[in-house]
C-alpha cells in the first residue's frame, strides 16, 4: 500500500476513534443530574382515591353537522371510492342509488349495506346525524 493510502487509513481510524470516545464521554454524564433523569419513572401509581384531578374535553353538546362527520368517519371510502364507495361529488355514481328512494338510502347508511358498515363505523351517531351527513354527501 501506498505512503498515501497508509496516511489516509490512519487518518480515517483516529476519526472514527475519536468520534467514538466522544460519544461515549456524552453517554457516561455521570452528574447527578443526568442519573435522575435516566432512572426517573415513566409512570405513577396511585391507590384507589389518591389519583390526580384530571380536566377532560367536554363533550360536544348537540348533534354534530354532516360534514364534521363525512370529515371523520366517512371521507375514508367516500373520497377514494374504497370497496365501491360512490365518491362525493360524483353524480352519476350517486344516481343509482338516489333513484331507489330516500328512504332505502337512509337505511342503507343507518344499517349497513353491502361493503358499507353500519353507520359508516360512527357508532355513537344518531340517525338524525346520519341523515344529515348523507345531505352533506349529496349537496357536494
Amino acid at each position: 500500500m501506498s505512503a498515501k493510502g497508509i496516511f489516509l487509513r490512519r487518518l480515517a481510524m483516529s476519526a472514527v476513534t475519536a468520534l467514538s470516545l466522544i460519544t461515549a464521554a456524552h453517554a457516561a454524564d455521570m452528574s447527578e443530574e443526568a442519573i435522575a433523569e435516566r432512572i426517573a419513572p415513566v409512570g405513577s401509581v396511585y391507590l384507589d382515591g389518591e389519583a390526580p384531578v384530571v380536566e377532560t374535553a367536554a363533550a360536544p353538546s348537540g348533534p354534530r353537522t354532516g360534514e364534521t362527520i363525512y370529515n371523520t368517519f366517512c371521507m375514508a371510502c367516500h373520497t377514494t371510492g374504497v370497496a365501491g364507495a360512490p365518491k362525493i361529488g360524483d353524480a352519476a355514481a350517486w344516481e343509482p342509488r338516489i333513484a331507489q328512494g330516500r328512504d332505502i338510502l337512509n337505511n342503507h347508511a343507518i344499517n349497513g349495506f353491502n361493503g358499507m358498515p353500519a353507520k359508516g363505523t360512527c357508532m355513537d351517531c344518531s340517525d338524525d346525524e346520519i341523515i344529515a351527513t348523507i345531505d352533506y354527501m349529496l349537496e357536494q
